[in-house]
């Protein structure tokens, strides 16, 4: 296990040995309630919505295991995070500050990471069409063209212009791979306006938890920003390093989820203007979204077999190691 969710509100966690015991909510007159157990061993982050019950006792275990705790709200997003200060990697840290404010440093790695990004949007959609030929040749060599074009933009407005075309290329041409009973006009954020944009929103919720986890663990400081500019109250660095992984663990989910009907109507519900998942629609999303992490698949970019959770790590590795002089960072590429 490398990452632990607990969703049940007002549920309540201590340590047993070795092993996090998740209770039940406590119900008058009625015995304390084991509903799972998490072993510490392998464990790399835990996800708790804002109403469970921690003690300060699993809570420390938890730092000596460097293990990262999230809590995150209803709609997935995360409010916070505690965990065990870092001192061991100042001198990485130093020299990420160096390097993050030196534009041609800055420039490099986000033109790399674009490139990346809509790379795997171009061979999401060729996998898709692959079986299905729907598309034409001419917006997928349209899409290319842009990827060329992130490789010589001359700065960073102009990348994130060159980003939002081959966004507003891509989505209608992915769209027509979704049933038609869930259909998808645009992609909507803040709030998801739908089904489709409920389940891209919540996947990236969880991908950008396990780039923060991994991030940290790397010694590096999540919020230092290069594509997405350095701002307080947000790991800009952990929005930066997702890109390339969410076609790949965002789109590519939705659409299984979909059309293989492992989410349904009934799994989403209307919530402060918005379409949200409801608890068993989460619960299903996030079992399918570890399952895609560790499954294994041979990776011509790795030349090995690998899984995206290791080529999550292997993409923060690389970026620490281009901090340093000379070193080329290669982001995370589909076959």
């Amino acid at each position: 296990m490398s990452s632990a969710y607990i969703d049940t509100d007002h549920a309540w966690v201590r340590l047993r040995s070795e092993r996090l015991a998740v209770f039940a909510p406590h119900t008058e007159g009625q015995p304390d309630r084991v509903l799972h157990e998490i072993p510490l061993l392998g464990l790399e982050q835990l996800c708790l919505r804002e109403h469970v019950q921690l003690t300060a006792e699993a809570l420390c275990a938890l730092f000596k295991a460097e293990v990262p705790v999230h809590y995150v709200d209803w709609r997935g997003d995360c409010l916070g995070t505690a965990m065990a200060p870092s001192t061991a990697e100042s001198v990485t840290r130093l020299r990420q500050y160096q390097r993050t404010i030196e534009a041609a440093f800055a420039l490099a790695q986000a033109r790399a990471l674009v490139e990346a990004k809509t790379h795997n949007q171009l061979r999401l959609l060729q996998r898709l069409n692959a079986k299905r030929r729907t598309l034409e040749e001419d917006p997928l060599q349209r899409l290319d063209a842009l990827r060329r074009q992130t490789q010589i933009a001359p700065d960073l407005p102009s990348l994130r212009g060159v980003e939002g075309a081959a966004a507003a290329l891509y989505f209608p041409l992915w769209a027509a791979f979704l049933p038609s009973d869930f259909p998808f006009e645009h992609r909507s954020i803040r709030p998801p306006h739908n089904a489709v944009n409920a389940c891209i929103s919540f996947a990236a919720a969880l991908v950008y938890h396990d780039v923060v986890a991994a991030l940290h663990t790397r010694g590096l400081d999540p919020g230092l920003g290069l594509l997405h500019e350095t701002e307080n109250g947000r790991w800009s660095l952990a929005l930066d390093l997702m890109e390339p992984f969410r076609p790949a663990l965002c789109d590519a989910l939705t659409v299984r989820l979909l059309n293989y009907r492992i989410l349904a109507s009934g799994d989403f519900e209307p919530h402060e203007g918005g379409v949200y998942l409801n608890r068993e629609g989460r619960k299903q999303l996030i079992q399918h979204y570890e399952r895609r992490l560790d499954r294994s698949f041979l990776s011509d970019q790795a030349g090995h077999r690998t899984t995206l959770r290791q080529a999550i790590e292997a993409q923060v590795v690389s970026y620490k190691s281009a901090l340093a002089e000379g070193a080329g960072f290669k982001p995370f590429r589909l076959n």
